[in-house]
Formats: structure tokens, C-alpha cells, sequence
């Protein structure tokens, strides 16, 4: 277990562990591309970190590089760069600025990355198919897609035991029983049925710790906020997923959200508005976009980014340790599944939101770069107004690209927003707005 801060608390050290370790894991990666270690390109849903690690394969996850390049506001050099390659300014910012990457030998702000000797992806996002065949291109790998089921309409969701589901079940198993062999192949690894065992034993413990946490976040006030301090948990939980570093990470986390709901200490100090995200955050002035809310007495207790980036883990599903492989299959099947409806079908689980966390208002976030999280937004935010009296707010900027984001009409909605939200409450206790 880590250790206290400095001030003898537990608080603000997820966020001090979060950035050590995700220092450290771009120094793995580093050292891995000095060494001309093979490694797995894969993505944030339905990774299969837990199956990879059997083989040794360093990890990379090109989403989280793509946006680390936003953050710390050097992404329009990575964009300029693939778009004077032909790519379109159009397309997904995270594919231009993975290219530039590529095309500079793997260098990013935090390291550089290892060459892929094979990639994995499911069919989670459309894009993730052709970005991999980018790299099928670059560098002749093999590119192995797992076609994995979605919900067939929203609510038509179906569970172990049901045939339909048994039948997904088995289709995805035989498409992991496919892929073994090709990773045995690649790493010069056999394949360890009893490493599997234990990388899904430290995956159950990140789950149910990050299960715990998410729900920690109904305290009065909240004990983390889903946008900022979110994301720096969502690092973890994938970069680290299936280790037993990462297990005890989400332990320790749990240990200080605990202290923090026990002891009435809020991410703010004055919370005044308990809001849900919906879509990807605004990472060209990522700390800003969140100051803009927080300033004004707003904090996120929840977000769908935390659940369709988060693996699976935000489920209520653990692993069958005595039938790894079958299990495997299953949390893979429910797990991108899950990721799929927090894009696809909103309205049910925002308003279970609303209700379990006390939500006061919710901020839809569609975004230039991804028509995956932002097409139907609009539709989905009309959906839910009329199955509930909620504000709402619905803002339009990108992950990646600052030429789109102004922050001056930002934070004028905003602003007016939280008007709102003032002017609500004032009428909800009779008094004039």
C-alpha cells in the first residue's frame, strides 16, 4: 500500500500515484523501442491486456498517445504533420496524430513508443479497423479484428444463461482461441493458461476496486471529479490492467475515496452543482475546460466516458478464474458491449445516473474528431429531456484539434448554463430568479 501524503492524509494521492505510474509505463515503452522489443497495438476497448501479458508484448494504446500529445498542446504539430501526408482534416484527430507519430519513429511528449509486431482490435469503433490497417501498411504486421457483438436495440441487452447470449459467447471464444496461436507467434511465447489466471485475478481486484469508486462518487460532496481526476484513473486502469501494480493502485484508491466520503472532504470546496458528462473531454485546454465548470461551483460525478473507456471494468462482472479462457470471452463479449451502448443507447443509463448520484444538470459533449461518441448526441439529449425534467447543456469543441475549440463561446454557454441552473434552484425554493 502506497504511502500518506505529505501532510499526513490519503488525499490527492491517486492523482500523485496515477502521474508516477504513468510515467513510469511511458518509460517502459521507451526503453522497450531502445531495445527493438516487439509489442501489440491495441485499443482502449476490448484491449485484452490480460491475454497479451502472457506473451510479453509491451502494450501501446494509441488513443492515450494521441491525446497526451492535446494535453500538453503540441497535438496541431502532430495533425499539420499527417494532414501534410494527405490525411484529411476531417477524420478522427487521434489516427492523424498517431501517423505523425509513426512517421517521427514513435516519438511522443512522454517517450517514445515501440514498433507494433501485430495489432488487435474489436470492431468497439469503426474507426479502429482502418487506423489498424495503417500499421498493417507501415510495417506488413499482422492485424487480427475481433468481431464482438452489440446490444441489437436499445434495452434488448441479453445475459448468461440466454441462447442468444451463449451464442455470442461462443462466437467470441472461437475467435480467441484463433488469436493465441498468432500471438504465440509473433512473441516466440507459448501460451501460459495459468498467467492468464493470474493477470484476470489482479483485472477482478482493478474492477471491483474501480466498481466502488465510481459509486463513492454519490457522497455529498463528491470525492473525485469524473473529468479531470477521471482521467487520470482511466490511465491506469488500461495501462495497468491485469498487473498486480494496477490492482493495488485501484486498492489504495479505494482506501482514499473511502477516507474522503468518511471524512465530507469534496473535490470542491464549495459544490454547488453536481453534473454528467457525456462524450470525450476537450483536451487542447483540457485544465481550462474543466476550470470553466469548477469555477462556477460545478463538479462531474459522473461521466459515460468513465464506463466505454474503462475496459469493462466499470461492470459488475468478474472473472471465472476456473475457466479462464471461456471467462475471457464472456468479459470481453459484455465488456465492449457495455462501451457500445454508453455511446450508442445514453438515456437509460443517464438517468440511472441522475438518480444514484444526484446529478443536477448534464453537459453533452459532441466533438469534430469522432463521429462515433458524437453522432446522435443531439437525439439522445432529446430523448432524455423528454423522460426527464433535467438541464441540460450541449457544447461542441474537439479532443484534439485547438483550431475548432474557442474558448470565449465556451465558456459564454457555459456561463449561461449555470444561469440557469442558479435561476432553477431559486424557483424550485420559491423564490424569485
Amino acid at each position: 500500500m502506497s504511502e500518506p501524503t505529505t501532510d499526513g492524509t490519503l488525499v490527492g494521492r491517486g492523482n500523485a500515484d496515477g502521474a508516477r505510474l504513468f510515467r513510469a509505463w511511458y518509460d517502459q515503452l521507451t526503453a522497450a523501442a531502445e531495445a527493438g522489443r516487439p509489442s501489440a497495438y491495441v485499443f482502449v476497448m476490448g484491449s485484452l491486456a490480460e491475454l497479451l501479458g502472457v506473451f510479453d508484448l509491451p502494450v501501446v494504446f494509441p488513443e492515450i498517445n494521441s491525446l497526451q500529445t492535446a494535453v500538453r498542446r503540441v497535438a496541431h504539430e502532430y495533425l499539420n504533420e499527417a494532414e501534410d501526408q494527405g490525411y484529411s482534416p476531417d477524420i478522427c484527430g487521434y489516427v492523424k496524430a498517431d501517423v505523425a507519430a509513426q512517421l517521427r519513429g514513435g516519438q511522443l511528449p512522454m517517450g517514445r513508443i515501440p514498433k507494433p509486431a501485430i495489432a488487435v482490435n474489436t470492431n468497439a469503433c469503426n474507426t479502429y479497423i482502418k487506423w489498424a490497417e495503417i500499421w498493417e501498411r507501415m510495417y506488413r504486421i499482422p492485424t487480427v479484428t475481433l468481431d464482438v457483438p452489440g446490444t441489437r436495440a436499445d434495452g434488448a441487452q441479453t445475459w448468461a444463461g440466454d441462447p442468444d447470449f451463449e451464442n455470442d459467447r461462443r462466437y467470441v471464444l472461437a475467435q480467441l482461441r484463433e488469436l493465441i496461436p498468432r500471438l504465440e507467434e509473433v512473441s516466440g511465447i507459448a501460451f501460459d493458461v495459468d498467467r492468464l489466471r493470474e493477470a484476470m485475478g489482479h483485472a477482478n481486484t482493478m474492477s471491483r476496486c474501480w466498481r466502488r469508486v465510481l459509486a463513492l462518487n454519490a457522497s455529498r460532496p463528491s470525492v473525485f471529479n469524473a473529468l479531470t481526476d477521471g482521467t487520470i484513473y482511466l490511465g491506469v486502469a488500461n495501462g495497468f490492467r491485469g498487473t498486480a501494480t494496477g490492482a493495488a493502485y485501484f486498492t489504495d484508491l479505494v482506501e482514499e475515496m473511502e477516507y474522503k466520503s468518511a471524512h465530507g472532504i469534496g473535490t470542491l470546496t464549495d459544490e454547488r452543482y453536481r453534473l454528467l458528462f457525456v462524450g470525450v473531454p476537450c483536451y487542447p485546454i483540457f485544465r481550462r475546460f474543466g476550470e470553466m465548470f469548477s469555477e462556477l461551483g460545478g463538479t462531474f460525478v459522473g461521466s459515460t466516458y468513465l464506463n466505454f473507456a474503462s475496459g469493462g471494468a466499470s461492470l459488475d462482472f468478474t472473472y471465472d478464474l476456473g475457466h479462464p479462457l471461456e471467462s475471457l470471452a464472456e468479459g470481453l463479449l459484455v465488456g465492449v458491449r457495455d462501451a457500445m451502448d454508453n455511446m450508442f443507447f445514453q438515456t437509460g443509463i443517464l438517468l440511472g445516473q441522475i438518480d444514484a448520484l444526484g446529478a443536477d444538470g448534464i453537459v453533452y459533449h459532441p466533438i469534430k474528431s469522432c463521429r462515433t461518441v458524437s453522432t446522435g448526441l443531439a437525439d439522445s439529449r432529446r430523448a432524455l429531456l423528454a423522460a426527464r425534467d433535467v438541464p441540460s447543456l450541449f457544447i461542441e469543441s474537439d479532443m484534439m484539434d485547438r483550431r475548432v475549440v474557442s474558448e470565449a463561446q465556451l465558456k459564454n454557454r457555459i456561463d449561461a448554463f449555470f444561469e440557469g441552473l442558479a435561476s432553477r434552484r431559486l424557483q424550485a425554493a420559491g423564490r424569485p430568479a
